[in-house]
């Protein structure tokens, strides 16, 4: 990443944006679907409708405003006060946009399910392309990954475990499986939310015309690549394999420079969804 692009990925104009933006979309897919369904979302809107459905006190956006309090005096005490501010801005901007109109109409529950989970996960992904977050679960989640290591996911599928055990107890079985359904989904487009921009490709070519590759590829491709020894374990002769990562548009270019070199060669590409230094992403300080 170059050091304008870097400069831009943190500035305020940019992080407010994607949190404003990634917020708003999440209140159309809350309020315009999982509210009419009486959907559990999961994460800490998924208590706050729990809490709704069963009290009706308040609406969901202010019973989450008031469980976020405690969330983001830990996340000033643990993490910084950058993303304390950012995160506070997604909360109060989820608050405040519950408040507005919004109407989907929407029948079938199952279409329902699908459509709350692209939505929220689109949404949510947003936010988390900055550096603050949505609130909620969200800043114990980063807490977790920060000090213990413990992936953000597995955190949210033990607290998710634990909400939904809890919704089968209060609502409509059937309720709960779409509100289920909806959580994975919005998973599913969470993480594709965050990779989209990082997502490349990491290929290995075995060759014994590695460096003629290598060469062919620094100066058509104009990136960088790595060779590596190796030794073939069946006759113990010494090989050296070229390691490169690639995006998805320059991926047939290299396969066309490696078998026109040597059509002979080992060709082997992986997905790789996290290249952090050099000239790829920097490593995002919250």
């Amino acid at each position: 990443m170059s050091p304008q692009k870097s400069k831009f990925a943190y500035s305020i104009m940019w992080n407010c944006g994607l949190i404003i933006g990634g917020s708003l979309i999440q209140v159309i897919a809350l309020k315009g679907i999982a509210t009419p369904h009486q959907f559990v979302p999961g994460g800490l809107f998924g208590v706050s409708s729990l809490l709704y459905y069963v009290t009706d006190a308040l609406n969901p956006g202010l019973l989450f405003l008031l469980l976020n309090i405690p969330m983001f005096v830990l996340g000033y005490i643990y993490i910084s006060r950058r993303f304390l501010w950012y995160s506070a801005l997604a909360m109060i901007s989820i608050t405040l946009l519950y408040q507005l109109p919004v109407t989907i109409h929407i029948e079938n529950q199952l279409y329902a399910a699908l459509s709350l989970g692209v939505l929220l996960g689109a949404g949510a992904g947003m936010v988390l392309r900055s550096l603050g977050s949505n609130g909620g679960l969200d800043v114990i989640a980063v807490i977790l990954y920060q000090k213990y290591n413990i992936g953000i996911g597995k955190t949210y599928f033990g607290f998710n475990l634990i909400l939904f055990s809890l919704s089968f107890a209060s609502l409509d079985n059937d309720l709960v499986i779409a509100s289920m359904i909806a959580v994975f989904i919005t998973s599913q487009t969470l993480e594709y939310a965050l990779s989209m921009f990082n997502q490349r490709k990491l290929a290995f070519i075995v060759s014994e015309k590695s460096e003629a590759i290598a060469d062919r590829v620094m100066t058509t491709l104009k990136i960088g690549t790595t060779l590596l020894p190796a030794m073939g374990a069946y006759r113990k002769e010494n090989r050296t394999v070229m390691m490169v990562v690639i995006n998805n548009i320059q991926l047939k270019r290299l396969e066309e420079i490696v078998f026109t070199t040597d059509e002979y060669a080992l060709f082997i590409v992986e997905n790789t969804f996290s290249v952090l230094g050099s000239t790829f992403s920097k490593r995002k300080i919250y």
